[in-house]
């Protein structure tokens, strides 16, 4: 794969919490219109490197990292990069779905407004609601609560809220860890068809899921309590039929984790 053919990239990444190392000298390529999956056990960092795409890690004190965080090539942790704008850029869905007590519309609208958007706010409601899969279902009562929406039908809402504000990658942090399958499948299939346009990186904890829908898989450990390390990167379908490394094959086997 090309220099740039990658969207995202680290470069010795290490993450403190205060004395706590959260992850240690991960390096990593993650590719442009492709899912690339985050696995590994509990308390890995997984949510950590994440996080550190769009510089989440920023709000929770007495954070710290070393090494590089690279989005097209540009340092995200640059004196001059403003986090904000970061985050249009980089988007993220959360584990619960957590949309405003507002309406459908509302929701969707809610990021293009305060980043001062200017056109046709009512087309751009809709064409993020078609690219979530969900304008058919909500066509009709888009100034109801969104709160009244099933489980699934919310965090597709939070997808269309952070496609609102055109983003170049999509973050998603166990998406559906609180869907049921019918939903997580729907999540799923529209993960596929947005990487298309976006870049996605999913944390999982569901081998399955990162099996069926991601394109890559990065595998981390914590390592004799040094923080999460990379184990094993790789093709998706390399990487569940054929590990490089034992204890990536441990993993997927159910023998730990």
């Amino acid at each position: 794969m090309q220099l740039s053919e990658h969207i995202l990239q680290t470069r010795g990444l290490s993450v403190y919490y205060g004395t706590k190392q959260a992850i240690n000298d991960v390096t990593l390529n993650v590719a442009r219109n492709r899912i690339t999956a985050i696995i590994g056990p509990s308390g890995c960092g997984k949510s950590t490197l994440l996080r550190c795409f769009n510089r989440m890690n920023d709000l929770v004190p007495r954070s710290r990292i070393t090494g590089q965080v690279l989005f097209e090539g540009q340092d995200l942790y640059a004196p001059d990069v403003d986090p904000t704008e970061i985050r249009y850029q980089i988007g993220m869905v959360f584990q619960r779905p957590n949309p405003f007590p507002k309406s459908i519309f509302e929701n969707v609208a809610f990021g293009p407004k305060i980043n001062g958007f200017r056109g046709n706010l009512n087309e751009l409601v809709e064409k993020s609601l078609v690219r979530a899969a969900l304008w058919e279902e909500v066509k009709d009562r888009v100034n109801a609560s969104a709160l009244a929406l099933s489980g699934g039908q919310q965090q597709r809402l939070c997808i269309a809220r952070a496609l609102a504000v055109e983003p170049r990658v999509i973050l998603m942090d166990e998406p559906c860890s609180s869907l049921d399958p019918i939903a997580t499948l729907a999540i799923e299939d529209l993960m596929r068809e947005l990487s298309q346009e976006y870049s996605i990186v999913i944390v999982t904890h569901n081998m399955q899921q990162a099996a069926r829908v991601s394109d890559y898989t990065t595998f981390l450990m914590n390592v004799e309590n040094r923080g999460g390390q990379l184990v094993e990167f790789g093709d998706t379908r390399q990487i569940f039929t054929n590990p490089k490394d034992e204890r990536t094959e441990a993993y997927i086997t159910g023998r730990f984790g």
